[in-house]
């Protein structure tokens, strides 16, 4: 099942105007930052095939991100840096990421459609839905837009760090990344409180 307008629908009928879907990508990386994404849909939405980033392919998820982004009433990114992350731990990081992208929307939401579990409290009338980015229609684009946000960041960091070939595996942790990491330790940009990072603090290149 491919994700849907209608939850959005029956908030609007409860008297919502501005729903903004959230979702963030990077969670699970070894570098680089988490980027969130909010989105606020239009209440008649024509943009076709929207769906949860991670099954979209690099080119669909770039068009769908300039139609989301042309077409929507509003979107923003929250950006949490590697170091952040490392100081904070991943669910504080991810919750200042969601903060971040809905602080940064120029319309003011008045309920928010967020993806996973509660990791928050806002005084925004919210919701939190499991696997939210593969049934709610605007909880998928954020993801596109967080998605499409962080892997540009990671490109553009792979031509200061050429080593770790980021612009391939966008600081995940394949079997081509942890072997890079082996061979030129950690960067700046990893996030050492992740294994296997985890005590090579004094391997920076």
């Amino acid at each position: 099942m491919k994700p849907n307008f209608r939850h959005e629908h029956k908030l609007y009928k409860q008297g919502y105007k501005f729903i903004a879907g959230l979702d963030e990508a990077g969670r699970g990386s070894l570098a680089g930052p988490l980027v969130a994404g909010a989105v606020i849909l239009k209440p008649k939405i024509k943009i076709k095939g929207i769906n949860d980033s991670k099954l979209l392919a690099p080119k669909k998820r770039q068009r769908l991100f300039i139609a989301i982004t042309k077409n929507c009433v509003a979107w923003a990114s929250g950006i949490v840096t590697s170091k952040e992350v490392d100081s904070l731990g991943i669910v504080s990081a991810n919750r200042l990421a969601f903060e971040r992208a809905v602080k940064k929307l120029p319309v003011i939401p008045d309920y928010l459609l967020v993806d996973g579990i509660r990791i928050f409290d806002s005084n925004i009338s919210s919701e939190f839905i499991i696997k939210g980015d593969q049934k709610i229609l605007s909880i998928a684009a954020a993801s596109i837009i967080a998605k499409v946000i962080r892997d540009q960041i990671l490109k553009n960091l792979g031509r200061f760090y050429p080593e770790y070939n980021f612009e391939r595996h966008k600081g995940y942790g394949t079997k081509e990344h942890l072997e890079l990491i082996r061979q030129y330790g950690v960067s700046e940009i990893h996030r050492l409180s992740f294994e296997p990072m985890a005590g090579w603090n004094d391997k920076y290149i």
